[in-house]
């Protein structure tokens, strides 16, 4: 069977993961267009970014055009620079385009990671593996009962000083 290189696919995991290459293939389809439509959010993002930053920096040189010599100029620039900054970016994120491409980016985010996840738990499952919901299933059980654990060490500490 080892020299017939087709036939790994008939064998183990092997022929699990053979028999959910479809939704892996459509998952990897999904993810392409998932990561084109982030990308175009993602650059939409730091494009209003970068252009906020380049009016406040050119509202500041405006502002104080020349160079702090003293402390007390020095003290006076980052004051200017500070509240420029402070409200474009806050003018910036309260802005209704914003928000809505950043509302955008985020479910674009989450789709490709369902994707992952979901390609993730196919590979699992071929190997005979337990989910990652399954998994944080049984650590949220282990953490249940370390801490009745440590309620009834306590209960009993207090039994045993009495």
């Amino acid at each position: 069977m080892s020299s017939k290189p087709q036939a790994l696919a008939s064998t183990g995991p092997m022929r699990a993961f053979a028999a959910n290459s479809k939704k892996v293939s459509t998952e990897l389809i999904e993810i392409n267009e998932s990561l084109l439509e982030f990308n175009k959010f993602l650059t939409e993002y730091y494009k209003q970014l970068s252009e906020t930053w380049n009016e406040a920096q050119k509202k500041v040189n405006l502002k104080a055009p020349e160079v702090p010599q003293d402390v007390e100029q020095i003290e006076v620039f980052k004051r200017i620079w500070i509240d420029i900054f402070d409200n474009d970016f806050t003018e910036l994120f309260d802005s209704k385009k914003f928000g809505e491409n950043y509302g955008k980016l985020v479910s674009k985010e989450l789709e490709l990671t369902k994707h992952w996840n979901n390609i993730s738990n196919v590979i699992l499952q071929a190997a005979n593996l337990p989910s990652k919901e399954e998994i944080d299933e049984v650590y949220k059980e282990l953490h249940a009962l370390k801490k009745r654990i440590t309620k009834l060490e306590i209960e009993s500490k207090k039994k045993k000083s009495e």
